[in-house]
């Protein structure tokens, strides 16, 4: 996924990574507990989780997130319309939330609290993915912010993603980290004259592809 990291399954977050390595099938019935004189849908199942968790047991998060990572990536999905960045992002929620249990109120059901938190993080990565392809067009284009909608974002980050790798360094280095001419050469370690034109020739072949696009 473009633009977001995800856990190497090493330490705490291990416990999150390992649990979103596949399927197991939808949340489980919900049965409710009596808060006061209201009723409200909070699976008992996961107020047990939570206050294991809470109380050390750092491995019981992984019952969490085999119960709503399906729901999860299927909210992620609907989002973004990708099903790697849906996944990336809905196991980059899980940890957020796993890191923010203490401001969980256990007399509230789990999932809408997590939802938020979700669906806060994949609007983000939209945001930046629409400024990133920004960049890139008015930087090949001279297009203007004001001209850009979201569909030529998404073009623009799925042809850049389709350049040769040593162009698609470039273009990274020069339109969306903003590097100049001189830093690039330095980073790569190549003559200036090289990278203006690798530039030029990545260019080139950004137009094809877009053109190819109807863009």
């Amino acid at each position: 996924m473009s633009g977001t990291k995800t856990s190497n399954g090493s330490g705490e977050m291990g416990t999150v990574s390992r649990a979103c390595t596949g399927w197991t099938g939808f949340s489980p019935p919900i049965r409710v507990r009596r808060i006061g004189k209201e009723s409200l849908p909070v699976p008992v199942e996961d107020v047990a989780c939570i206050k294991a968790v809470l109380a050390g047991d750092k491995e019981t998060f992984s019952k969490i997130v085999e119960r709503y990572r399906k729901r999860a990536f299927l909210t992620a999905y609907g989002i973004v319309h990708n099903e790697q960045d849906a996944w990336d992002l809905s196991q980059e929620a899980f940890i957020r939330a796993y890191r923010n249990l203490k401001k969980f109120d256990l007399s509230r059901p789990f999932y809408p609290w997590f939802y938020r938190i979700l669906k806060n993080r994949c609007l983000s990565f939209l945001r930046k993915r629409k400024q990133m392809a920004e960049v890139s067009i008015e930087g090949v284009f001279g297009l203007k912010t004001s001209e850009i909608d979201h569909d030529q974002a998404r073009l623009v980050q799925e042809c850049v993603a389709a350049l040769p790798e040593n162009a698609r360094e470039i273009v990274n280095l020069r339109y969306y980290q903003g590097y100049s001419y001189q830093e690039i050469a330095d980073i790569l370690e190549k003559p200036i004259g090289s990278v203006m034109s690798g530039l030029f020739y990545a260019r080139k072949k950004l137009k094809e592809l877009l053109q190819e696009k109807g863009l």
